[in-house]
């Protein structure tokens, strides 16, 4: 399969800022497209601090890049846009971009792959955004097999890549592991090597810190900086419990974190390929919530969480907004019946009063409608869901 450039939704809310005379910080994990996307928007100039040498020439005379972007103000006769990739290489860059920004020179679009480096830069000054990887309905003409996907995942570069297995194994070797290490400053590697290993087959899981931590021989509390972690390179995503019971329910506390593509949490998890039909189903709920991540992502008033009662009760997904809940159970399977939404019929009654539209998300090929609040949708539908009515 030929490579393509594959368009991303995120692509035109970027566009619009950057009308607005504003600049931008693109985050995101490596890989996920970010050097790709910012490269089709006109720009004057492109500067790559993975290179050693421009990366030496700045963090030795930072004024040098004030002198040059002043310059290039000049020769064109309006702000230039000026394209950064891994701002976090050089740190002392950023008060360099705040005086030109602030004396109007420039508009920038940087980015960087690091949260815990970038996360106060430039307050006020930018408008960040996070790139993840391909969503179901960027892939275009694409007719990529749901299996394909829950094996390999979604980074745009895997996606038409023959190669895949080869560039998923040196994805989690070289930056999983490598970059990952830099940037916590591990001591211990032998134990966060097997924290890895364990948060890839733990993901889409309720997480203890106490058992991962007895698993691995540190305590909870280096469990927690060792998700955190995660956290700040952005490689996993996050899905808190709802605890609030109108019924006194015990309900489950612990947060689930997802390792933030399927390809890469197979390999770090050194499952073999063909999948078993087990693993399939599990894997499809994780797929399932990753994408909801996605969908959600722009929405300052949504959030995404999951319900589970110490009885056995467990809605996968909730997805609320405005106060409203849309629980959603993830199936797989292609004839979904009633007995699929028994835990659905459970968490409507809990919550009569603000719960809305039902779904089972499954491999139906049409949406099936399984009570009047109820319905089994395809997934490859998901983002065509009125979440936000």
């Amino acid at each position: 399969m030929a490579h393509q450039y594959l368009e991303r939704k995120i692509t035109n809310q970027i566009l619009g800022v950057l009308n607005q005379g504003k600049s931008i910080l693109l985050l995101g994990p490596r890989q996920t497209g970010k050097t790709t996307l910012v490269k089709t928007i006109a720009h004057d100039r492109y500067l790559n601090l993975m290179y050693p040498d421009l990366r030496q020439r700045y963090e030795s005379t930072p004024e040098l890049f004030i002198a040059e972007i002043k310059a290039l103000h000049q020769e064109l006769s309006h702000q230039p846009l000026v394209i950064i990739d891994e701002i976090q290489k050089v740190p002392v860059l950023t008060d360099c971009i705040q005086l030109l920004i602030d004396e109007k020179v420039a508009k920038f679009i940087l980015t960087g792959s690091s949260a815990r480096r970038l996360s106060n830069l430039l307050p006020g000054r930018v408008i960040k955004f996070s790139l993840r990887p391909l969503a179901i309905d960027e892939l275009g003409k694409l007719n990529v097999p749901i299996e394909q996907i829950l094996t390999n995942g979604l980074l745009p570069g895997i996606i038409s890549n023959p190669s895949t297995q080869l560039e998923l194994n040196s994805y989690v070797s070289l930056y999983l592991e490598e970059e990952v290490r830099k940037e916590a400053l591990v001591r211990n590697l032998g134990a966060f090597h097997n924290f890895l290993k364990l948060a890839c087959i733990e993901s889409g899981q309720p997480i203890s810190f106490r058992a991962i931590s007895q698993e691995i021989g540190v305590n909870h509390n280096t469990v927690s900086e060792y998700y955190r972690i995660l956290q700040d390179c952005m490689l996993v995503e996050t899905i808190t419990p709802i605890t609030i019971s109108y019924t006194r329910r015990k309900l489950a506390k612990h947060p689930k974190y997802f390792i933030f593509d399927l390809g890469v949490r197979r390999i770090g998890a050194m499952e073999p390929i063909p999948l078993s039909s087990i693993q399939i189903g599990k894997i499809f709920e994780q797929f399932v919530g990753l994408e909801l991540v996605k969908i959600i992502e722009t929405r300052p008033l949504c959030g995404l969480h999951y319900w589970r009662d110490h009885a056995g009760a467990e809605i996968d997904y909730v997805v609320i907004y405005n106060e409203c809940y849309t629980p959603i159970e993830v199936k797989w399977t292609a004839k979904p019946t009633l007995k699929d939404a028994r835990h659905i019929l459970k968490f409507q009654q809990e919550y009569a009063n603000t719960t809305k539209q039902s779904y089972i998300i499954c491999n139906t090929p049409y949406a099936v409608k399984i009570t009047e609040r109820i319905v089994a949708w395809p997934w490859n539908r998901l983002h065509e869901i009125k979440f936000f009515d």
